[in-house]
């Protein structure tokens, strides 16, 4: 058997693995907020927005989008950046 030299961890990959998921959730959302709030101009901006978003947590982790010590502390970021965007998306399609 090969040992993995990739992975630094099962709690490692899992954190991995739900960073992408929200990630790829919270742009989704935000591109929803940005048709809500301003139609298809709205959503052309957000996903300018969501592009440079993503340009960022990449540079706030040394070049990776997915390092193989993602702290914990970026995944709670995410979730509650994630909450935050469903909640306004809801109280906009209400």
């Amino acid at each position: 058997m090969t040992e993995n030299r990739v992975s630094a961890g099962v709690g490692s990959d899992v954190r991995a693995l739900v960073a992408a998921a929200l990630l790829t959730y919270s742009c989704g959302v935000l591109l929803l907020v940005g048709y809500l709030l301003l139609t298809v101009f709205g959503a052309i901006l957000a996903a300018v927005g969501a592009v440079f978003g993503v340009i960022w947590w990449r540079k706030v982790h040394d070049d990776q989008f997915f390092p193989a010590g993602l702290s914990t502390k970026s995944v709670v970021t995410l979730v509650v950046v994630g909450g935050v965007l469903t909640l306004l998306a809801a109280l906009l399609a209400a």
